[in-house]
């Protein structure tokens, strides 16, 4: 059962945004130029140029955060710097994120949503791949030295 509400950008939470992810990454990986770029500028780098965050939050909380980034092809976003709170993890809050987008991207007719990952994260892999997420070849130039993984769900 959700306990929580799923809402969107709002200055107010950008440091949440930064934190959250900032945590995430230095946890399981390090965090990249590219990576402090963007999170450090949610606004200019997502919102800006017609993207979306999304935040999960209970009451005054906040849960967790995931981003949806335009692409070079307007109706294919990234599903992208989705982190949750360290002693929220397990409650499946990332995945009702992540259904959020699935959803907000129907309904804006986008074509497709697409996400780099690292397969040494089998339990996301398992999710992305239970969503139908297909695997694709990662470019050589790639945004993320981390990922060794691309994936897309065409809608």
């Amino acid at each position: 059962m959700k306990t929580f509400e799923i809402i969107p950008f709002d200055e107010t939470y950008a440091t949440h945004f930064y934190d959250l992810n900032i945590e995430w990454l230095k946890t399981f990986f390090y965090v990249e130029p590219f990576d402090e770029e963007v999170l450090s500028q949610p606004k200019t780098y997502i919102i800006d140029k017609g993207g979306h965050i999304f935040f999960a939050k209970k009451e005054d909380l906040i849960l967790g955060t995931v981003a949806l980034m335009p692409t070079s092809n307007p109706l294919v976003f990234e599903l992208t710097k989705m982190a949750v709170l360290p002693n929220q993890r397990g409650q499946h809050i990332g995945q009702h994120l992540m259904q959020h987008c699935i959803d907000f991207a129907k309904v804006h007719q986008f074509k497709a949503l697409m996400l780099y990952s690292a397969r040494k994260l089998e339990n996301a892999i398992y999710i992305y791949r239970k969503y139908g997420f297909k695997e694709l070849p990662v470019e050589p130039n790639s945004p993320y030295k981390r990922s060794d993984i691309k994936m897309e769900l065409r809608l």
